[in-house]
């Protein structure tokens, strides 16, 4: 398997419920601004409505530095809007929760489970050029942390804005960084 860390986001269109209508997503939605494209497995399940839930509590965090977040599942967008009706948990989500029936988007981003027709829990980041700079990959029954996610999204846009630093393990915004230099070399 390659990785898609560095790669332009291949075309995609889909169908996406978001703020009481049905919208139209695809690959130049992603551009201009920092991305989060966030695959679940499916509606009216256990695990995914707790991930989502959690991204809808921290949603304006992400908006406050420029990411746009979308939700990506194997349902249609018929399947979210009747989500979002009947649960609680879910009503709360403003971010566009996007359809992938056809599984393009899926395959795109290497995260379907052919077998199941749902994707795994994979988490990409997308820079405001289209190229995915962070990738996170879940097994089923392992739910993810939306403020883990924020500080590893400000990672990427830091260390995206100074090219000459990077950010070490447990970096928070604020934080020291490192200069890779000849002279750090064995000091850490």
């Amino acid at each position: 398997m390659t990785s898609l860390i560095n790669t332009e986001v291949k075309p995609f269109r889909a169908q996406a419920y978001h703020d009481g209508k049905f919208v139209e997503v695809t690959e130049a939605s992603l551009k201009g601004k920092w991305s989060v494209i966030f695959f679940y497995p499916a509606d009216f399940t256990f695990v995914c409505p707790t991930e989502l839930g959690d991204l809808a509590d921290n949603y304006a965090e992400f908006q406050k530095i420029g990411a746009e977040i979308y939700g990506v599942s194997t349902d249609t967008h018929f399947t979210h809007k009747a989500w979002h009706d009947a649960s609680e948990t879910i009503k709360k989500i403003k971010y566009p929760l996007v359809g992938d029936p056809t599984h393009a988007i899926s395959n795109n981003f290497e995260v379907l489970i052919e077998e199941a027709g749902v994707a795994h829990r994979g988490t990409f980041v997308i820079d405001p050029n289209g190229k995915i700079q962070l990738i996170e990959i879940n097994a089923g029954n392992v739910g993810r942390n939306a403020q883990e996610l924020l500080r590893k999204l400000k990672a990427a846009q830091y260390v995206a804005k100074h090219p000459n630093e990077v950010c070490p393990a447990k970096w928070k915004e604020g934080d020291k960084t490192l200069a890779p230099s000849l002279d750090l070399v064995g000091k850490i």
